[in-house]
């Protein structure tokens, strides 16, 4: 088991920066990647960063390109999650996941943190 747990959200104006931290426990050195995804209201949950563990692999979705940074400190079991220039679609609940192997899927999340971006 993985136990994540997320913080840094809160509400910010368009343009602001956050940073975003989830901290590992449990099996930790069982975990092959880790990724950020968020859900807006009323829409689906979406991918929007991952990086291996070993932080060799890094992938974004095409929205967040460019303005957020994910990042990982192995010996604080901590993946980071820079998000620059925010905007008002970035509003949405961020959560944190963990895989556990190269052909499993994202299987063990976090509880979420509201990130809320105004206009």
């Amino acid at each position: 088991q993985v136990q994540l747990v997320e913080s840094g959200g809160g509400l910010v104006q368009a343009g602001d920066s956050l940073r975003l931290s989830c901290a590992a426990s449990g099996r930790t050195f069982s975990v092959y990647a880790m990724g950020w995804f968020r859900q807006a209201p009323g829409k689906e949950r979406e991918f929007v960063a991952s990086i291996s563990w070993s932080g060799d692999n890094t992938y974004y979705a095409d929205s967040v390109k460019g303005r957020f940074t994910i990042s990982r400190d192995n010996a604080k079991n901590t993946v980071y999650l820079q998000m620059n220039s925010l905007k008002p679609e970035d509003t949405a609940v961020y959560y944190c996941a963990a895989q556990v192997a190269v052909d499993a899927n994202f299987d063990y999340w976090g509880q979420g943190t509201q990130v809320t971006v105004s206009s």
